[in-house]
């Protein structure tokens, strides 16, 4: 039996991806590894440090002096920015606004990647983001590619937002989705497509426990 399998997950923003990705992974006692989290991490640095964001020098040198760590916790995973606790921090709106500039730069994207590549060498992983599949993760044993309405992903996102304590207004994210959604698949490195050896995940009409388990199903079928 393959224990140590690589499970990456991709999709357009509000899909569920984080949240689906971080079930999978604890019921399989995997390590959860959300990719989102650490590009928002780098946007929120440059906003703190007023950089500009197409600036892909200054990005390179904040980024090469930056240590980015995803810690497991009971009410999820928290993320660290050189030491300090930025999990809520990197959810704001105006982070939310600026991610898709910083992750479409090369030298930002060749850096994570090669950390994210790091931490799944040893398998048993559950990576989520937008190339995991297609770039960072290629010969991962199970890639699954999620979407749903850009109304559903933006009902869930104003929900988790309301979990948060962030207020947010249902007809302006569902703008920001669809612009996501637009960036995300014109950038000119590692756009969002799906893996040719992918399984489409349709989650419009599905809770998060049946998608949840789709993906346990599966990922114990490579397993055997």
């Amino acid at each position: 039996m393959k224990k140590n399998i690589q499970i990456a997950i991709d999709g357009p923003a509000g899909a569920g991806k984080s949240t689906i990705a971080k079930i999978v992974a604890e019921k399989l006692g995997f390590t959860y590894i959300d990719t989102g989290a650490m590009y928002r991490a780098v946007t929120y640095k440059a906003l703190q440090e007023n950089i500009e964001l197409n600036d892909e020098k200054k990005l390179e040198e904040m980024l090469l002096k930056t240590t980015i760590e995803l810690k497991p916790s009971p009410n999820g995973q928290l993320v660290f920015l050189d030491g300090k606790d930025v999990t809520m921090k990197i959810r704001s709106h105006e982070v939310t606004a600026n991610v898709p500039k910083v992750a479409a730069i090369g030298k930002v994207r060749e850096i994570l990647v090669a950390i994210q590549k790091q931490l799944a060498k040893d398998g048993a992983v559950v990576m989520d983001g937008r190339d995991i599949g297609t770039n960072v993760l290629k010969d991962a044993e199970l890639k699954i590619f999620m979407s749903a309405s850009v109304e559903e992903r933006a009902k869930r996102r104003l929900l988790d937002n309301e979990k948060r304590g962030i207020s947010s207004d249902f007809e302006k994210l569902k703008e920001e989705i669809a612009l996501r959604d637009k960036q995300d698949m014109e950038r000119e490195i590692s756009p969002l497509v799906q893996a040719e050896d992918a399984i489409y995940l349709d989650t419009t009409d599905l809770s998060i426990e049946e998608v949840a388990e789709k993906i346990l199903h599966l990922a114990k079928e490579k397993m055997e």
